[in-house]
Order: C-alpha cells, then structure tokens, then sequence
C-alpha cells in the first residue's frame, strides 16, 4: 500500500529542503537556483529569506549578483515578482506564458480595452522602446499611448508587462539602494551568449522536455506535493498531463481537517524525508516568502486558525516566524534606511511562549536585526511582544 505521510512529517521534509532545518554553506545562488527563484515583491525580501537559509549570507553576496546580472527580477510564478537566476528568467517567463495570456483576456481593470487592440502589435512596439534603452513604467505607458491614444497609459504598460519577458534593472533590488522601477526585457539585459545558450521553448519537443525539468524542480524544493499543490505555485492549470509523463514516487497525505478524502502526493526519487521528531529550529521569513504561498494545502506549516490571522483586506502577507518548524507569529521592522535613531525589531507571537522558547525566538530575532539595521547609529532593539 502507498505510504502515508503525516503533516509532520511533510513539514520537515518542506524544512529540509528549503534549508530552514538547517542553515547550507554558500553560494547564495546555489539556493536561488534550487528554490527556482525567491518572492521578492519588497526588494529586501530575498535578502531576509537567504539570510536564513545560507550560512554566513551577507547583503553584498546578493547585492553583487544584481550587477553582473548573475540575477535579476522579474514576474513569474502567480504572476508575482521573484528573485531568479539569469538562466532561469530566460526560461520561466515562456513556459508561464499561458498565465498572462489569460490574465490580459480576463483582467477587470485592463482587459476590456485590451481586447479593443492588437497585442503583437503592442508587443512589438513595447518591446523596441525598453530594448532602445531601460523604461520606468510610467514613461513606456506614455510612449506607447502615442500610438494607442484611446487606451490608458497604465493598461498600455500592464499589456507590455504581460506580453514581454520584463526585468527590473538595478540599482532597484540592490541592498541600500533605491530607484524606480525601470524596464527591459531579459534578452536584452542578459546578453546574446546567455540568450543563446538557452532553451529553444519553440521547439514542442524542447518545450516539454521543459515543462517536466520545472515540475521536477518544485518537487525537490517543496515536495512532496499534489498536482494541486503544483499549480498553486506556478498559478499554471492543466499540469496533470504533464505530471502523468514523469516517473515519479507516490504517496498518501495524511487528510486535513475537514478533507473528504485522502490526497496523493508525489516527489522526486530519493527527496529527503527527514523523521517527524527532527528539531526544528526558530527562522525568521520575509513577506510572501514562497514557502509559505506554495501549496493548495498548507497545513504542513500553516494551521488553519493562524492562516486566518495572516489574512489582510489588500491581500499583503506579512512577515513571520517559524517555531517547531510552523508559522507562530509576525515580525515588522521600519525600512526607512536612512532614519539615524534607534530603530526596533517587533515581534508577535500568536500564543505564549516558553522561557525557552522566548529566549530562542529573541537570539534569533538579533541576529535578523542585525542584518535589516546595519546602517543604524544605534544598535536595534529586539521587543517579543506577548500574545
């Protein structure tokens, strides 16, 4: 019979392989590349989640790979920024194609007046103005209103994010830098040797072939997982097909509260699954960090009522804290780099803690504040508030 696997269990199989059980020695890249990317809708957030996952991980390891274009952000899975690999930003935004496609069709703010132009139009004039040089969003919905006057500027700028293969240039996602955010597309960026050397996705063979090494990629770093699950992260549907062509070990999920029947859940060949009873420690995640965004069902590290307590009117997920390996409270931090007063660290669990506990979440908490205050004249302040 198929094995069944407890949400402990997953839990620290999801730990193990997102390298918060226990710290991995360098290169941060390593991790990029094996996470397939990293949330980073706020430009700090991949430094925080690398942080605590990479051992001796400092700023300028990420800060350095943002100008020799080793990475670079771009919208992919769900439609939302990540943090990826230049590898990785050449390949992603074909194979996610179909989710903006549908987007563009079905957006109630932009797709009724979308459906009114041609796209490959659009496309084609979007893409000579960010490749002529780097565009800030506001200037490329300008220029493109020259030729499409009757649609807004802000609907001209979302299609060409939509149909273009868009990355930000630094100095934005640069640690201790700011700018706006500015435009080109990744072949551009990137360079014709990288471009050249990657993935026809044209070719039907290639872009299979393709299809499976991504689903392959996210078995390994978040498996083991449905196909629900998978389509969840990516924000793609219809990957059973894909899933049916691979090789891949099955399992039984232990069923959530109030499930109606078991899920099967499937992983890589040999993907670690450590004992239940493995100690986790306390890490500390940046907002919308993918592993807790990654599945359909995340009660492997969310419980039900503190999935609630996460929830806000403007959809913003905000930062937390894993303790025994699950989401136990918030953390908030002031961004503003240039303040010179000593700034706070504030942490919130979501029930009390032990003496021990308490103690594990501060150490850890100064060693997160740390890193976000380096530029502070005083040093941070640590304040675990109680429940």
């Amino acid at each position: 019979m198929t094995e069944l696997l407890t949400r402990a269990r997953l839990n620290r199989a999801l730990l193990a392989r997102q390298h918060l059980l226990e710290r991995r020695p360098g290169p941060a890249l390593d991790v990029v590349d094996r996470l397939v990317g990293m949330q980073a809708q706020n430009a700090w957030s991949p430094y925080v989640g690398l942080w605590s996952r990479v051992e001796g991980f400092a700023p300028d390891h990420l800060a350095a790979a943002f100008w020799d274009r080793s990475v670079t952000r771009i919208a992919v899975m769900r439609g939302t920024i990540h943090l990826v690999t230049a590898a990785d930003a050449l390949v992603l935004p074909g194979l996610l194609a179909p989710l903006y496609a549908k987007d563009l069709r079905v957006n109630a703010s932009h797709g009724a007046a979308l459906r009114t132009i041609d796209l490959a139009e659009l496309t084609a004039a979007a893409r000579a103005l960010v490749e002529a040089e780097p565009r800030v969003t506001t200037e490329l919905g300008r220029l493109l209103a020259d030729r499409w006057p009757d649609v807004a500027t802000s609907t001209l700028a979302y299609a060409a994010r939509g149909t273009l293969p868009l990355v930000q240039v630094p100095p934005r996602g640069v640690w201790g830098r700011s700018g706006a955010t500015t435009w080109t597309t990744a072949t551009a960026w990137l360079g014709p040797e990288l471009t050249a050397a990657a993935p026809d996705l044209g070719d039907p063979a290639v872009h299979a072939a393709q299809q499976e090494r991504l689903v392959l990629r996210y078995l390994a770093a978040f498996g083991p997982a449905s196909v629900a699950d998978l389509q969840t992260w990516s924000g793609l549907t219809g990957l059973r097909e894909v899933v049916d062509r691979l090789d891949l070990v099955r399992y039984r999920a232990e069923p959530s509260p109030g499930a109606v029947r078991e899920r099967e859940l499937l992983d890589v060949p040999e993907g670690p699954l450590p004992d239940a009873e493995v100690a986790a420690p306390v890490r500390f995640l940046a907002d919308y960090d993918n592993v807790l965004l990654s599945h359909a069902d995340r009660t492997r590290i969310i419980a039900p009522e503190h999935r609630r307590r996460l929830a806000s009117p403007n959809g913003v997920f905000p930062a937390t804290f894993l303790l025994d390996g699950r989401v136990a409270g918030t953390w908030e931090m002031p961004r503003d780099r240039r303040a010179r007063d000593r700034v706070t660290l504030t942490v919130r669990p979501f029930g009390a803690l032990t003496a021990a506990q308490r103690d594990e979440v501060r150490a850890e908490a100064e060693g997160l504040a740390a890193l976000m205050a380096d530029e502070a004249a005083e040093r941070p302040v640590v304040v675990v508030e109680p429940d």
